[in-house]
């Protein structure tokens, strides 16, 4: 019996031909969101507060600078991080185009709140 078509994504064939910054695929199950993004070349996720679950990133091209509480981490192919929730958190592609995962429990859809000013400015 395998996986149902839904359950899968071929993540080259889902980056083939994309030229949007953005979600390129996803995948909600019964308690997991993942999405394959891809930004170019210093595009980014601007600075945000997820308040509601941790994240797992992994990246699958390209390289990117992850800030979390304004500390920065260089992320490469190959290279996974778990952002915990609640924490002030950024991206920027520093080598693109940028892919990457995004695997976290799932939830109602959300928007991200701002960081305070003082955290924003640090950014």
């Amino acid at each position: 019996m395998g996986l149902p078509a839904e359950m899968l994504i071929n993540v080259a064939e889902a980056l083939r031909g994309v030229v949007y910054d953005g979600p390129a695929a996803s995948i909600t199950s019964e308690q997991l969101n993942v999405n394959v993004l891809r930004l170019v070349d210093g595009a980014s996720i601007p600075q945000h507060v997820n308040n509601e679950v941790d994240v797992l990133v992994v990246v699958i091209q390209g390289t990117c600078k992850l800030f979390v509480d304004n500390e920065m981490t260089v992320l490469r192919p190959g290279m996974a991080a778990v952002i915990p929730r609640g924490r002030v958190r950024a991206l920027r592609c520093t080598m693109g185009p940028l892919a990457y995962l995004t695997c976290h429990q799932r939830r109602a859809p959300l928007m991200p709140t701002l960081p305070s000013k003082k955290a924003a400015e640090a950014f």
